[in-house]
């Protein structure tokens, strides 16, 4: 445990330091069609220390976590401060104080082992081998880990947590009269929170037994579906569509070290962006009192989280910050310096960003569309500084005059963010949410949600 590795230099921290450790245990599990092509653990641990001297930041990591690692990583990282800032001519001022005190943990069940995510993996595996016999591939991932985590600063931030993770995926895949293979996947179950550990998810399968119901449902339209056809139409965006666009196409460009890189977001501070209909928070934990997907307390940078509104109402109201970029830019950080591994720096990253939901409902909406089509769930995608993007779409529906028709198959929505929100005249009343991993430089899990939104956008088509 590494709860009380760290308190004890808290106090003997020069200049502004910040000293991190992190120990994660992974197990996972792939089957495919019941052959076991992975079956492993891996365990890492270590502790960083990053220090602030004139302007430059000196960082060093080490692989071992004892008082004789903490002092060593310490010592060099003062060096490497000092060794550039000798270098650097107008040097800056330290950061101001800040205090922030947070431990959150589960009570630890031990280790999960690595039988037990393997058998539970065939256990699914044989669920839908007795189930579904027309199928002619099938993929099933169980993985299960513990990260523990935790913070101290000069100016007074104590961090600790330890989060139980649990991740269940299947994919299947079908031939269609034509010939073509179709396939569809999603997660039966992601978990990462106080409490839930593997065995506690996997204690009821009948509910992962259902999702998988549910996929091949889903399986069989998509293997009956038609091809969208090319161009701009009125569509329905699925929350989870809704919320990769809100991350990848939005966010990003939003976040101020891509800013000052010259992202579309600089120049439109303070205009209008979207429709007045469109509000788009990042959540530091919490929505409406309920946990958001990653809940961040406090960030690597010993800053307390809080949201950040980045649109409102349209109008385009501020960026996503580390301590360095805040006072370039004069705003206040709020939490978005985050780094996965102990190896890595923080960088300002999105935490659980979201589309706020409106009034409507989705059958109302649909109804709205006279030839268009209900889109969902995203699979690979793109987006770049300017907000364009490219995003894949596994599944979807035809809407003919206000009602679902048949099902399509996989197709492409493309666009720029900024002038499809603009679009925005409709979104519901629900908020879903969903985990995702984002790859700034640095892959880390990531939050994104959103309501269905209806707008236009490019189709791919066949």
């Amino acid at each position: 445990m590494l709860e009380n590795l760290l308190t004890p230099f808290k106090s003997k921290l020069d200049g502004h330091t910040e000293l991190r450790a992190q120990h994660y245990i992974a197990h996972a599990a792939q089957l495919i069609n019941g052959n076991v092509t992975g079956n492993g653990s891996s365990e890492t641990q270590g502790l960083s220390a990053r220090v602030y001297a004139g302007g430059l930041w000196g960082f060093a990591s080490a692989s071992d976590c004892d008082e004789r690692s903490v002092r060593s990583v310490i010592a060099a990282a003062d060096r490497n401060a000092k060794f550039l800032t000798s270098r650097l001519g107008e040097q800056l001022p330290p950061f101001g104080a800040q205090k922030a005190d947070f431990h959150r943990n589960a009570t630890p069940e031990g280790d999960t082992e690595q039988k037990l995510v393997l058998d539970f993996a065939r256990e699914i595996d044989a669920y839908i081998l007795g189930k579904f016999t027309n199928l002619i591939s099938r993929v099933v991932i169980a993985g299960a880990g513990v990260s523990e985590r935790t913070l101290v600063t000069s100016d007074g931030a104590d961090f600790y947590e330890y989060i139980p993770q649990t991740q269940i995926f299947t994919q299947m895949s079908v031939l269609a009269d034509d010939g073509a293979v179709v396939d569809y996947s999603d997660l039966l179950a992601q978990e990462a929170c106080e409490t839930r550990f593997f065995t506690d998810v996997i204690a009821n399968p009948a509910k992962i037994f259902a999702k998988i119901d549910e996929i091949y449902e889903t399986l069989m339209k998509k293997r009956e579906g038609v091809f969208a056809r090319a161009g701009e139409f009125d569509v329905i965006l699925d929350s989870k569509l809704a919320g990769i666009l809100a991350h990848e196409a939005i966010g990003h460009t939003t976040e101020a070290d891509l800013v000052l890189g010259g992202s579309v977001a600089g120049p439109n501070l303070g205009k209008e962006v979207a429709s007045p209909m469109v509000t788009l928070v990042d959540f530091a934990n919490n929505y409406r009192g309920e946990p958001v997907p990653e809940r961040i307390f406090i960030d690597d940078e010993g800053t307390v989280a809080q949201d950040v509104t980045l649109i409102e109402n349209g109008v385009l109201k501020g960026f996503m910050h580390n301590r360095e970029t805040a006072r370039v830019f004069g705003h206040e950080a709020l939490g978005n310096a985050r780094a996965n591994n102990f190896t890595d720096e923080p960088l300002i990253r999105m935490r659980n960003t979201a589309i706020l939901p409106g009034k409507d409902k989705l059958d109302d909406m649909i109804a709205s569309v006279e030839d268009g089509y209900y889109l969902s769930q995203p699979t690979n995608g793109q987006a770049d500084l300017t907000s364009e993007f490219m995003f894949g779409t596994a599944i979807g529906y035809e809407i003919k005059g206000g009602k679902l028709g048949r099902a399509i198959r996989d197709t492409t929505i493309s666009g720029v963010a900024f002038d499809l929100l603009k679009t925005v005249t409709m979104l519901s009343d629900e908020m879903t949410w969903g985990r995702g991993s984002c790859g700034k430089k640095q892959s880390i899990a990531v939050g994104m949600g959103g309501p269905s939104v209806k707008c236009r956008v490019n189709l791919g088509g066949r």
